[in-house]
């Protein structure tokens, strides 16, 4: 119960008022940074997330109502978070062939996992491994 796809679903398809219940689990669960980061993944709901950074002062039931409300009704899937360690390798893309994030993701699909590994034993620099 109290996860986050009902909330997501309900902002994006239901529109149901889950922080409107006699259950105050509903509210203290919602973390609004983190459905505003949820919302924010789609081309037709970024600015609605942009306002809720905006107004972060606001109370819970208050932004839930103002996305459940300004966000029209449609079925949105989630939206591509890259993982922790493509994080890590597109970090050593960036320093050795000095990209930028954008250029790092597009090389990233290029290299293969055994030239990333090379790239990362030629930027070692000795010293201890730590875990």
């Amino acid at each position: 119960m109290y996860e986050l796809k009902d909330y997501l679903n309900s902002i994006n398809y239901s529109k149901e008022p889950l922080l409107d219940s006699e259950d105050t689990e509903w509210t203290k669960k919602y973390a609004p940074f983190i459905i505003n980061r949820c919302v924010s993944m789609h081309y037709d709901t970024v600015m609605n997330a942009n306002e809720m950074n905006g107004f972060h002062f606001l109370s819970k039931p208050m932004q839930f109502h103002y996305l459940i409300n300004s966000i029209r009704k449609k079925k949105r899937f989630g939206g591509k978070w890259i993982s922790q360690t493509k994080l890590k390798d597109m970090d050593i893309v960036k320093e050795y062939y000095g990209f930028s994030n954008n250029k790092a993701k597009e090389a990233l699909n290029l290299l293969s996992k055994d030239q990333i590994e090379s790239i990362k034993t030629n930027l070692s620099k000795g010293g201890r491994k730590r875990k």
